[in-house]
């Protein structure tokens, strides 16, 4: 009897599993089927048009060349967007997630990057007048050709994260590390 009641007791314990599987199973198959955090395609063509847009998901959007100045996109997705020659004077990017984005050759006079996320991106060439990088995450940010002389907020232990070459314009005392 011991041996019976221990395989009943096996097979008790894996139908008990197998239905609490079962009850999550809605739940497991509405995390699966929910999309990922693509852009909002509304969002992006008011941007696109010249609004403004605080907390929107512009993930790989395309505004390049677009002049976005005085614009407001703080906490904004703008993951992987694609911003070559962009011009964000004076916009507030406070906390924004501009991780892998192409801004070659953008232009940020005045921007606020408080807390902005600008790992893995691409600012080659770009002009940062009197921007302010206060708690930016610069980790493998390319700023190579990069004017950052005028910048506030930026310490070396960030800096050390990123990378840039001859031609990238530090604050005086700072350095950069050089891109391979």
């Amino acid at each position: 009897m011991t041996r019976l009641a221990s395989s009943l007791s096996c097979v008790l314990s894996r139908a008990l599993r197998f239905v609490a599987l079962a009850g999550a199973m809605p739940g497991i198959l509405a995390a699966i089927a929910t999309p990922a955090h693509a852009q909002d395609a509304l969002e992006v063509a008011r941007v696109q048009r010249g609004s403004a847009c605080p907390g929107c998901n512009l993930f790989q959007a395309d505004l390049n060349y677009k002049v976005l100045s005085g614009r407001s996109f703080a906490r904004a997705r703008l993951r992987q967007a694609e911003m070559v020659a962009i011009t964000l004077d004076k916009a507030n990017l406070r906390g924004a997630d501009l991780s892998f984005v192409n801004a070659f050759a953008g232009r940020f006079l005045h921007a606020d990057f408080s807390g902005a996320d600008l790992s893995d991106a691409t600012f080659t060439g770009s002009y940062f007048g009197r921007a302010d990088f206060t708690g930016a995450i610069l980790a493998r940010a390319n700023f190579s050709g990069a004017d950052l002389d005028a910048v506030r907020g930026l310490t070396q232990s960030r800096l050390d994260t990123a990378c840039g070459d001859n031609e990238t314009h530090l604050p005086a005392g700072l350095s950069i590390p050089r891109c391979k």
